[in-house]
């Protein structure tokens, strides 16, 4: 590999109240894969923004091949043959995928005088680009809206190359693609980068970052903290980068006393993913539910809360049988809900943390028809101090936290109403390391000290076992096996999720 492609110099940028980037600086290689990684808040976003044009640096410069360049928007980063797929796809999905590749310069003819488009070079330039990216079962005529997440993403990619990136921004790519996609993803990344492509790759997940990346650079608080070549570091040493501090255990599990059964679901159908569904879940424990994307996981997290009502069978709390038919009631008898999508349906981002907090409890802080902000921000400072939550105070907006500080809002909504059941929908996605510590550490507490009965879903395996008391394995809508903490393996998981053989109990013969 040459020198550095794109390099950043001593780069500063403030916004109200935050000093998002500190003297930072970072460089891509020709044809390398280069990871920026750090925690929620280090500044890897406000860098990729100044490198694709959406924000200038206050102090600073970048050299691009070894000439000074100034980007006062995305389109001068496109000419410059900067491109950036952001984890929020930017597609037209009523558009067709040909269309999206070469939406801003699709080829044109001439006809009677004037510009039109021509449609026909357009798809054949959109299918030779697919091509080259080993992509030839995907249609360029039909609409992007029809397409799974995997195949917008390559969209993306596709529409990158036409623009004739050298360099190539990946933010979090891989956060919402299954592990099919992910392998595919990961061989287009090496393809390009044969081809001399350059891949600035931003992941929370290291496993990631040693299976691709070149180099790596970490971000702390705005800073530079150092690159290394990935082959001569680990992950211990890139964890005490991010964090400041060495995490000893990103897993900590306290022992709880396991009490009455809280949760008890009897044949819940709501089919085609809720099939037949009984579980309990007790005190104080910690119920893992495992199964791929698909199976059925948060479609029966999403019965027991009310969002999508069982059309049959029974929903028990302490011993009692409920009737549940939206959100308000389970919230009435004590059900908390952590959803997947924290920006679309766990918080309103728009919002400040106190009105945020207080959502769930709305008729505790008011005064007859009247909200007390008094009682809200005393309910917001309870919850910064008892989360830890890095904001400024509880009047600042929530879409200016790092993604580990909104999880921690989202779950103090929660504990405002004292739930007897928490459930937490892939609490950690999108978070890094250290913050997924913290939203461990809070968990197993919750459930040792407060005795609090968690049902948690999550697609990494490593959570699961680590941080559950009791294992559920769903696949095609169905409970298919149940392990307890002593007897799950990661192997012995994945053959259930999967459906191959296991040594586990039958789901029917142990609930």
């Amino acid at each position: 590999m040459t020198d550095a492609l794109l390099e950043l110099r001593g780069i500063d940028k403030r916004f109200p109240g935050v000093h998002a980037l500190k003297d930072a600086r970072f460089d891509v290689r020709r044809g390398e894969v280069h990871a920026l990684i750090g925690e929620n808040g280090a500044g890897k976003s406000t860098l990729i923004k100044i490198v694709s044009g959406v924000y200038q640096p206050d102090k600073g410069e970048l050299q691009l091949d070894g000439r000074r360049i100034e980007l006062s928007n995305p389109r001068e980063a496109h000419l410059a043959g900067i491109a950036t797929i952001y984890q929020e796809l930017g597609l037209y999905p009523e558009l067709s995928v040909a269309e999206n590749i070469f939406m801003g310069h699709a080829p044109k003819i001439k006809r009677l005088g004037f510009d039109i488009i021509d449609w026909e070079a357009m798809e054949r330039s959109a299918e030779a680009l697919l091509a080259e990216l080993n992509i030839d079962n995907l249609d360029v005529g039909l609409k992007v809206g029809a397409l799974n997440v995997g195949n917008r993403q390559r969209v993306e990619i596709a529409k990158a190359l036409s623009l004739d990136a050298q360099i190539l921004i990946m933010d979090e790519p891989t956060a919402a693609l299954t592990e099919s996609d992910v392998e595919q993803l990961f061989s287009i990344v090496r393809l390009l980068r044969e081809r001399g492509v350059s891949i600035i790759y931003i992941s929370h997940r290291l496993n990631e970052v040693f299976e691709l990346a070149d180099r790596v650079t970490v971000l702390r608080d705005g800073e530079y903290i150092g690159t290394h070549d990935v082959s001569n570091t680990n992950e211990t040493e890139l964890i005490s980068m991010m964090v400041g501090r060495t995490i000893e255990n990103l897993f900590p599990k306290q022992a709880a006393k396991i009490g009455d059964v809280v949760l008890e679901a009897r044949n819940l159908q709501r089919p085609p993913l809720t099939r037949d569904i009984s579980f309990t879940v007790r005190a104080g424990e910690i119920v893992g539910l495992a199964g791929l994307v698909g199976s059925g996981r948060s479609e029966t997290a999403q019965v027991i809360f009310g969002v999508l009502p069982a059309e049959s069978g029974e929903i028990l709390l302490n011993g009692e049988a409920v009737k549940i038919t939206r959100p308000s009631e389970a919230v009435d008898y004590g059900i908390g809900y952590v959803p997947e999508d924290r920006g679309h349906q766990g918080l309103i981002r728009e919002m400040t943390i106190r009105e945020n907090t207080s959502m769930a409890v709305l008729e505790s802080v008011s005064n007859r028809s009247f909200i007390s902000r008094a009682k809200e921000r005393a309910l917001a400072n309870d919850a910064i101090r008892q989360l830890s939550i890095r904001a400024i105070s509880p009047d600042q907006v929530t879409n200016k936290l790092s993604g580990g500080n909104q999880q921690k809002v989202v779950v103090s909504k929660w504990l405002a109403s004292n739930p007897k059941l928490l459930i937490m929908d892939e609490p950690t996605r999108g978070i890094d390391v250290g913050a997924k510590a913290e939203i461990h550490r809070l968990m197993s507490r919750l459930a040792a000290e407060d005795g609090l009965a968690i049902l948690m879903i999550s697609s990494e395996l490593p959570e699961i076992l680590a941080m559950s008391d009791r294992i559920l394995v769903m696949r095609e809508g169905r409970l298919v096996a149940e392990f307890t903490r002593e007897q799950a393996t990661q192997e012995i998981i994945a053959h259930a999720m999967m459906g191959a053989s296991a040594t586990a109990k039958s789901v029917g013969a142990t609930l």
